[in-house]
């Protein structure tokens, strides 16, 4: 029996996914659960038009994330922070201040989305890198400076 599972189901397969299973486990558990559909041949059609659309929203959205890497490829930020005579940040530059510089600039980057390389949070000046991953594929490296006010 042919089914397209609606959801991942392990030690099977993915969603969107045409699988070929016994007839008593696609009859009994995979459809009454809502886990797969039958793979009729109007069905197929649904399945194939759904990602075709699926693919093409992908590569938009893919395409924007590279316009939007491009720009913050040179991109040099400066943090301020409040610091002793001897070079230590009182408190920590984390991600936050990070999204917040780059909101300055005119990005709108999800603090989520970007990592501090080698550290969580930075308690010294200096100047330090961090990666903004945009999409599944596309992420940017950007150089910032974290300087005493």
């Amino acid at each position: 029996m042919k089914v397209i599972l609606l959801q991942d189901v392990p030690n099977l397969g993915g969603k969107d996914q045409v699988v070929v299973v016994k007839d008593g486990y696609g009859r009994n558990f995979l459809i009454p659960q809502k886990k797969a559909q039958l793979a009729s041949e109007s069905a197929l059609k649904v399945l194939a038009e759904n990602l075709k659309q699926r693919a093409h929203k992908e590569a938009k959205i893919k395409e924007e994330a590279s316009k939007v890497a491009a720009k913050l490829e040179g991109l040099k930020l400066t943090l301020g922070a409040k610091t002793s005579s001897t070079g230590k940040i009182f408190g920590s530059v984390n991600t936050i201040q990070l999204a917040e510089a780059l909101e300055k600039q005119g990005y709108s980057i999800d603090r989520r989305t970007i990592t501090i390389n080698n550290e969580d949070s930075i308690k010294e000046i200096g100047n330090y890198s961090a990666n903004i991953k945009l999409h599944r594929e596309v992420s940017v490296k950007i150089e910032f400076e974290v300087v005493s006010e």
